[in-house]
């Protein structure tokens, strides 16, 4: 997988990895295997699907914009870590969080950013919904991304009560963003965000791959996020 990874994160996203971080992705690989054994991490275990599916489609999201030391980062319904950990790892100025509401995935996380020496990524465990009314976290990160958690109207009141005003917010999908970006036109309006463009990203043999990025324009209203498991139940 190394040099692989290497060259394809290079060549696709401009992402250069050092052999130390190679060396962390490997071990990353290694570690979501032995877990999955016991933890539902992930239906994807293949050395060619994570490569593809996890760590580059992770780091597709270096395409949409400069990511500088000390930029917060919050990945929302993180999982098994997927696009915060890879991006750490790239980028290992960046201040990751990791938000997960399923306490076994949490342990994952944990376990794993102790174990790769991650100080600037933690995970906190929460539902998107309870961390967008907690004052530490609602409008406190200048990029909040997120994949296969929801259909973009839903998704956004998830997102955009996270980022501060001006900050972004990066779903990852795949052929239907462009009808999932139409449909939120609603949800943009009443939560603060307003799409800015969506971004071809194609993986090697996945081409309908696409960034949704979102800019957050205007404070969101405090009666958002709603109740756990509204946003999905009754989109905007």
């Amino acid at each position: 997988m190394s040099r692989t990874l290497a060259k394809d994160a290079a060549a696709l996203f401009g992402v250069q990895l050092t052999a130390e971080q190679v060396a962390q992705f490997e071990t990353y690989a290694r570690e979501l295997i032995a877990w999955n054994e016991r933890v539902n991490l992930t239906a994807i275990t293949d050395p060619e699907g994570v490569r593809v599916r996890h760590f580059l489609d992770s780091l597709s999201i270096a395409q949409a914009g400069p990511l500088p030391p000390g930029l917060q980062v919050m990945d929302v319904g993180a999982g098994a870590g997927f696009p915060g950990l890879p991006l750490q790892i790239a980028f290992p100025e960046l201040r990751v969080t990791l938000l997960e509401a399923t306490g076994k995935k949490v342990q994952f996380l944990e376990h794993l950013i102790n174990l790769l020496g991650l100080t600037n990524a933690r995970a906190v465990h929460a539902r998107a919904e309870e961390a967008g009314h907690m004052p530490e976290h609602r409008a406190a990160y200048d990029l909040v991304a997120a994949r296969s958690v929801a259909r973009l109207p839903s998704l956004l009141e998830y997102l955009l009560p996270l980022a501060r005003v001006g900050g972004r917010c990066i779903a990852l999908k795949g052929a239907t963003a462009a009808a999932e970006a139409a449909d939120s036109r609603r949800a943009l309006a009443a939560l603060g965000g307003r799409l800015i463009e969506i971004q071809s990203a194609p993986l090697p043999d996945i081409h309908d791959h696409f960034l949704v990025v979102v800019k957050k324009v205007a404070p969101t209203p405090p009666i958002y996020p709603r109740p756990p498991g509204t946003p999905t139940k009754r989109p905007l």
